[in-house]
Order: structure tokens, then sequence, then C-alpha cells
């Protein structure tokens, strides 16, 4: 029985279209040359951070952070609001809780992920991310931390995101119940590829409280 579920960030929860449109703009290429190869790199099971590279060989992306808060101290930058929650978030969430289930969010994001989360007033019981623990996915010890957090044993959780790698596979292997969510071009290609047999795979986070909740 699943007694937990625990999410990924971007591309589950928060759709990444307007960071990405942003880096495109700051980079100084079409956005959608930056989100073709962003789309590329995850059929090729690149990093992201070789979409940089590609389109400015040159760019230190630490250091073009630095200088990007500085031009634009207000703006949001390589960050993300409310105004970039998927619309099934919010309903989704809520149903798991009144069903009883904790709800945690838990994923690879820079330290202020989790005060733009937190910000949101999400139905949540816990928020963390990979820069407060020190690991990333899809090191072990990751799941490791989320059991931890969510105090229960690993047959109890639900691990829901858009990737096998990063997310499904690591989850499963950590014993945990994995749901790959087809949304984002990782979603949506690794959904078509046949280690997905592994997870459960959904199409709107709508489906999981009658998935999970029995």
């Amino acid at each position: 029985m699943v007694r937990a579920v625990v999410f990924d960030v971007g591309e589950t929860l928060i759709d990444e279209t307007r960071i990405w449109t942003r880096w495109a703009d700051r980079l100084g290429v079409p956005a959608l040359t930056f989100l073709g190869i962003l789309g590329g790199c995850a059929a090729l099971d690149l990093s992201h951070q070789r979409a940089f590279e590609m389109v400015r060989p040159d760019v230190d992306v630490s250091a073009e952070i630095e200088r990007w808060a500085l031009d634009d101290p207000d703006g949001l930058r390589e960050n993300f609001d409310a105004d970039d929650l998927y619309p099934d978030v919010r309903e989704a969430l809520a149903a798991l809780r009144a069903a009883g289930l904790a709800v945690v969010v838990a994923g690879n994001q820079p330290p202020q992920a989790r005060a733009a989360l937190e910000a949101m007033d999400l139905p949540v019981d816990a928020i963390r991310t990979s820069d407060e623990w020190g690991v990333q996915k899809p090191d072990p010890e990751f799941f490791a931390k989320v059991a931890e957090l969510s105090g229960l044993p690993a047959a109890e959780i639900a691990y829901v995101g858009d990737r096998l790698d990063n997310d499904v596979l690591p989850a499963a292997d950590a014993g945990m119940m994995p749901v790959l969510l087809r949304r984002g071009p990782w979603g949506y290609l690794h959904a078509a590829r046949p280690e997905a047999a592994r997870a459960t795979v959904v199409d709107s986070l709508l489906e999981l409280p009658a998935l999970l909740a029995g």
C-alpha cells in the first residue's frame, strides 16, 4: 500500500517553457532553436548542459547566471514562480492529501527552488532539494533521503517524475513504486522506451488519486 507520494519538480510540477525561453533570449538564439536542441539532448541521453555548450561553446553557465542577476535583479531569470505550475498540480496534490496520503516534493533543484515552491502554498507536507541534501538523483542516497524524510519504508512510497534515468528507474531500484509522467520532452520520449514497462505511466497528475489511494 502506498502511503506517501513524492514528486519531482521540473516538468512534473513546473512547466519550464518560460525558463528555457528566457535562457534562449539571454544566449541570443531563437527560442525554437534552443528548445529543439534541448529535445535533441533528451533523445540522445545527453545532459541539458550540453544544450548550452552547443549554442554558446564559450559560455560559463554559473558566471552567466551571476551576470544575469546583476542585469535583471528583479526578474525571474533562470527561476520559476506560481505562474509556471502545470494546471493539474494543485488539484491533484490536494486530492492525494484528502485521501490520507503524505505528499512530498523532492527533486534536483538549486537552493532558491525550495523558497519558490514554499511561496506557492502548495498542499504538501514537505519540500526538499538536492542542493540542501548534497546529493542528486539518480544517486541511491537521494532516494534513501526521500524514504528518511517520509518516515516510511520504500515499498510504501510512490515517486513521480518525468524521466526514466533520474526518476523512475532509480526509484524502482530503491524499492519504491515508480510513476512516469508523460510530460515535457524527456517524459514523452522516455515513455516510449521499453524500460518504461517498469513504471506506471500517466498523462496527468489527476490520475494519481484513483491510482494510489486505494
